[in-house]
């Protein structure tokens, strides 16, 4: 493994892959499983599918930590991306965080908020990013590498932020710490100034 990749493949408090369910569940999704673009198919697909996105199910609890969001199956955006980072840190597979500048105008009107993705680095094709929010009526991400599918367009006033990030930014998860309910959530989002 390259020296530089040592960095995404950390546990840490938030990417805590030494939890017991978070390795249990990891090695289940590693089973049969070819290669590490299989193997991250599998731990993205099933945290897309099987989480809930909280903002879509109005659930009243933020969760952070991977293995929070493992326990009670829940996470905005951004802790959806704390979970597969761990089940892909926890086999092996160098994976950072990214953002988008998005409006959140779904939510409240008028207000931006930052969205959670993961880069995930693949033997065949090197970096490559994903969005592993879930998908609903509008949204269709995917996991077809090379091509990149992710969840939403940009539109008017939004950007990506595309630094290759070893650990959340600390705006998100002073966010998700700070605040538990949906309602707080849907008012305190977190925002960096814009570019």
């Amino acid at each position: 493994m390259k020296t530089y990749l040592k960095a995404y493949l950390e546990a840490t408090e938030i990417i805590d892959y030494h939890d017991k369910n978070i390795q249990a569940l990891g090695k289940q999704l590693s089973l049969g499983a070819s290669d590490d673009e299989a193997i991250a198919k599998n731990c993205y697909e099933w945290v897309r599918d099987n989480i809930h996105h909280s903002g879509d199910y109005q659930d009243d609890i933020t969760t952070c930590k991977a293995s929070d969001v493992l326990k009670h199956q829940t996470g905005w955006c951004y802790a959806k991306a704390h979970l597969l980072a761990a089940l892909l840190r926890a086999n092996g597979i160098p994976t950072g965080f990214c953002y988008q500048r998005l409006s959140c105008s779904e939510y409240k009107p008028d207000i931006y908020c930052l969205h959670g993705l993961n880069w995930i680095y693949l033997k065949k094709y090197g970096w490559y990013r994903v969005d592993v929010r879930g998908n609903k009526e509008g949204v269709d991400a995917q996991f077809s590498p090379p091509h990149e599918q992710l969840a939403f367009a940009l539109g008017e006033h939004e950007f990506d932020l595309l630094e290759n990030l070893a650990e959340p930014m600390d705006v998100v998860v002073d966010t998700l710490k700070k605040f538990q309910s949906y309602e707080e959530m849907i008012c305190h989002f977190p925002d960096i100034e814009k570019k």
